[in-house]
Protein backbone atom coordinates (compact mmCIF):
# COMPACT_ATOMS: atom_id res chain seq x y z
CA UNK A 1 0.00 0.00 0.00
CA UNK A 2 2.40 2.92 -1.05
CA UNK A 3 -0.87 5.79 -0.98
CA UNK A 4 -0.38 4.30 3.27
CA UNK A 5 3.01 4.30 3.45
CA UNK A 6 3.11 8.46 1.82
CA UNK A 7 0.40 9.83 3.83
CA UNK A 8 2.71 8.15 7.23
CA UNK A 9 5.65 9.71 5.84
CA UNK A 10 4.02 13.15 5.13
CA UNK A 11 2.36 12.56 8.70
CA UNK A 12 6.35 11.86 9.89
CA UNK A 13 7.16 14.74 8.40
CA UNK A 14 4.59 16.98 10.04
CA UNK A 15 5.21 15.74 13.46
CA UNK A 16 9.15 16.51 13.14
CA UNK A 17 8.76 20.06 11.95
CA UNK A 18 6.17 20.26 14.78
CA UNK A 19 8.83 19.26 17.21
CA UNK A 20 11.05 21.50 15.78
CA UNK A 21 9.42 24.60 15.86
CA UNK A 22 8.36 23.76 18.96
CA UNK A 23 11.60 23.67 20.17
CA UNK A 24 12.93 27.02 18.80
CA UNK A 25 9.91 28.69 20.78
CA UNK A 26 7.29 28.87 18.47
CA UNK A 27 4.10 28.53 20.92
CA UNK A 28 1.49 30.23 19.20
CA UNK A 29 -1.19 28.97 17.63
CA UNK A 30 0.40 29.63 14.47
CA UNK A 31 3.14 26.52 15.20
CA UNK A 32 0.43 24.34 13.87
CA UNK A 33 0.13 26.55 10.65
CA UNK A 34 3.26 27.02 10.25
CA UNK A 35 4.21 23.63 10.59
CA UNK A 36 1.55 22.76 8.17
CA UNK A 37 3.20 24.62 5.40
CA UNK A 38 6.61 23.73 5.97
CA UNK A 39 5.79 20.32 6.03
CA UNK A 40 4.13 20.44 2.82
CA UNK A 41 6.90 22.34 0.87
CA UNK A 42 9.41 19.65 2.70
CA UNK A 43 6.98 16.40 1.33
CA UNK A 44 7.08 17.82 -2.23
CA UNK A 45 10.58 18.00 -1.92
CA UNK A 46 11.85 15.14 -0.28
CA UNK A 47 9.33 12.74 -0.80
CA UNK A 48 8.95 12.40 -4.74
CA UNK A 49 9.33 8.61 -4.86
CA UNK A 50 6.77 7.64 -2.56
CA UNK A 51 4.45 10.07 -4.04
CA UNK A 52 5.23 8.66 -7.42
CA UNK A 53 4.64 5.26 -6.14
CA UNK A 54 1.29 6.41 -4.38
CA UNK A 55 0.26 7.86 -7.88
CA UNK A 56 1.20 5.38 -9.73
CA UNK A 57 -0.79 2.81 -7.42
CA UNK A 58 -3.94 4.58 -7.29
CA UNK A 59 -3.63 5.41 -11.14
CA UNK A 60 -3.23 1.41 -11.75
CA UNK A 61 -6.37 0.46 -9.20
CA UNK A 62 -8.98 3.16 -10.91
CA UNK A 63 -7.62 1.87 -14.44
CA UNK A 64 -8.13 -2.07 -12.92
CA UNK A 65 -11.70 -1.26 -11.80
CA UNK A 66 -12.73 0.71 -15.23
CA UNK A 67 -11.70 -1.89 -17.15
CA UNK A 68 -13.76 -4.65 -14.42
CA UNK A 69 -16.65 -2.45 -13.50
CA UNK A 70 -15.95 -3.18 -9.72
CA UNK A 71 -16.60 -0.93 -7.72
CA UNK A 72 -15.49 -2.28 -4.35
CA UNK A 73 -13.00 -5.36 -4.09
CA UNK A 74 -14.35 -8.70 -5.51
CA UNK A 75 -14.91 -10.70 -2.50
CA UNK A 76 -17.00 -7.38 -1.08
CA UNK A 77 -19.19 -7.76 -4.14
CA UNK A 78 -19.55 -10.99 -4.00
CA UNK A 79 -20.26 -10.95 0.36
CA UNK A 80 -22.84 -8.39 -0.99
CA UNK A 81 -24.71 -10.59 -3.09
CA UNK A 82 -24.79 -13.08 -1.04
CA UNK A 83 -26.18 -10.97 1.66
CA UNK A 84 -28.91 -9.63 -1.09
CA UNK A 85 -29.81 -13.49 -1.97
CA UNK A 86 -30.35 -13.83 1.46
CA UNK A 87 -32.25 -10.91 2.41
CA UNK A 88 -34.33 -11.89 -1.00
CA UNK A 89 -34.77 -14.91 0.35
CA UNK A 90 -36.14 -14.05 3.46
CA UNK A 91 -38.70 -11.23 2.15
CA UNK A 92 -39.71 -13.97 -0.40
CA UNK A 93 -38.85 -12.26 -3.21
CA UNK A 94 -37.52 -13.21 -6.29
CA UNK A 95 -34.71 -11.99 -8.27
CA UNK A 96 -36.89 -11.72 -11.70
CA UNK A 97 -38.66 -9.03 -10.19
CA UNK A 98 -41.54 -11.00 -8.71
CA UNK A 99 -42.44 -11.09 -5.00
CA UNK A 100 -44.69 -13.33 -3.24
CA UNK A 101 -47.82 -11.50 -2.43
CA UNK A 102 -50.82 -12.22 0.09
CA UNK A 103 -53.91 -12.25 -1.09
CA UNK A 104 -53.64 -9.87 -3.75
CA UNK A 105 -52.39 -7.21 -2.02
CA UNK A 106 -49.92 -4.75 -3.50
CA UNK A 107 -47.30 -3.57 -0.60
CA UNK A 108 -47.95 -0.28 -1.19
CA UNK A 109 -51.65 -0.95 0.37
CA UNK A 110 -49.90 -3.13 3.13
CA UNK A 111 -48.26 -0.28 4.50
CA UNK A 112 -51.83 2.09 4.07
CA UNK A 113 -52.78 -0.49 6.53
CA UNK A 114 -49.97 -0.80 8.87
CA UNK A 115 -50.21 3.51 9.36
CA UNK A 116 -53.91 3.25 10.33
CA UNK A 117 -53.31 0.62 13.12
CA UNK A 118 -50.79 2.31 14.81
CA UNK A 119 -51.12 5.64 16.14
CA UNK A 120 -49.00 8.51 14.84
CA UNK A 121 -46.99 11.14 16.26
CA UNK A 122 -49.49 13.46 18.00
CA UNK A 123 -52.44 10.94 17.34
CA UNK A 124 -54.48 8.83 20.79
CA UNK A 125 -54.68 4.90 20.53
CA UNK A 126 -58.57 6.22 20.46
CA UNK A 127 -58.11 8.35 17.49
CA UNK A 128 -56.06 6.24 15.25
CA UNK A 129 -57.40 5.65 11.95
CA UNK A 130 -60.29 8.31 12.54
CA UNK A 131 -58.30 10.87 10.36
CA UNK A 132 -57.90 13.01 13.57
CA UNK A 133 -55.51 14.76 15.06
CA UNK A 134 -55.20 16.48 18.13
CA UNK A 135 -55.25 20.10 16.28
CA UNK A 136 -57.95 18.94 14.60
CA UNK A 137 -60.49 19.08 18.18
Amino acid sequence: MPFVVYSLLRLAVFAGVLVALYAVGMRDWLLIVIAALAAFFVSYLALNGPRTRASEYLAARSEHRRATGEKFSREIEDEAAYEDAADDAARGLDRRGGGAELEGETEPEKDAEGELEHPGPGEHADEAGSGRTGQDR
